[in-house]
């Protein structure tokens, strides 16, 4: 409780130590308070879209948020906020893009020439670039970081678990059996790491009828309570597939879309 993660002047013996001793220092115009990581063990479930709907969320209700994008060969974070263009350096320092409503963000393509552009790099190279997003980026004060993660247990996460002081992570899946399994592994990930997992996002976890209301389960019957009481975990949300949300991503509008399904998360960060 209180955990400053500055070990120098922390006098407790903590079993957390060793790990602190890796978090790398922030650059000195960057005060932020919280930092959840959005994960799971899979592509395409929709860990870009729940980032982005947290951020919207907390900053809806006065949170001064921010979206550090860690999908470093896959961003797309600037497009579902229709942000393009490069980012500002500024003595050898980079200052985050903002969104309409004034949420920041970091990511690959603000470094790019041409945003279609491959980033053709290996593993460390780009665990080193999501380290000088953290390093190298002058995010101001901000009272929620979210950190968009790629798929999977490999570099980047664990250059996140390891370099950035993470209050915890939200874990992101879709109802089938391929996925929950996979799933999985990133919750045994976090739990070896000790980063605690606040909360599960369920997606395209139902179509509804657009004529009689009914909840069309399309891809099998939702299992996300199941492995939330499996992980103790007490804060769930069932997001259905919607075409107007689609819409507004792809038409760079998701701060216009209604994030009324996650007021259960806003609740359990704001009590963090």
């Amino acid at each position: 409780m209180g955990c400053t993660h500055n070990c120098e002047t922390c006098g407790s013996s903590c079993s957390s130590k060793n790990k602190e001793s890796m978090i790398e220092k922030p650059h000195d115009g960057t005060k932020v308070k919280k930092i959840i990581g959005i994960v799971s063990g899979k592509g395409g479930v929709g860990k870009s879209l729940v980032t982005s709907l947290l951020a919207v969320a907390m900053q809806i209700k006065g949170s001064k948020t921010a979206i550090l994008d860690a999908d470093i060969t896959g961003p797309s974070i600037p497009k579902a906020f229709g942000i393009h263009g490069g980012a500002d350096v500024v003595e050898n320092a980079i200052l985050p893009r903002e969104t309409a409503t004034g949420i920041k963000l970091m990511s690959t393509n603000f470094l790019l020439q041409e945003e279609t552009a491959p980033v053709i790099w290996r593993g460390p190279v780009i665990a080193g670039l999501v380290k000088q997003f953290w390093t190298d980026v002058i995010w101001g004060d901000v009272d929620f970081m979210f950190v968009d993660m790629p798929p999977g247990t490999g570099d980047v996460p664990l250059t996140v678990f390891q370099s950035l002081p993470i209050d915890g992570i939200v874990i992101v899946t879709t109802p089938q059996d391929l996925v929950e399994m996979i799933v999985k592994k990133a919750a045994n990930m976090a739990n070896m790491m000790n980063i605690p997992i606040l909360g599960m996002v369920e997606n395209m976890s139902y179509l509804k009828c657009p004529h009689c209301n009914e909840k069309i389960e399309i891809y099998g019957k939702s299992k996300i309570d199941a492995i939330a009481a499996e992980y103790g975990v007490k804060t769930v949300a069932k997001l259905p597939i919607n075409p107007e949300i689609a819409s507004s991503v792809d038409a760079g509008e998701i701060e216009t879309v209604d994030v009324s399904s996650l007021s259960d998360f806003v609740t359990m960060l704001q009590n963090l």
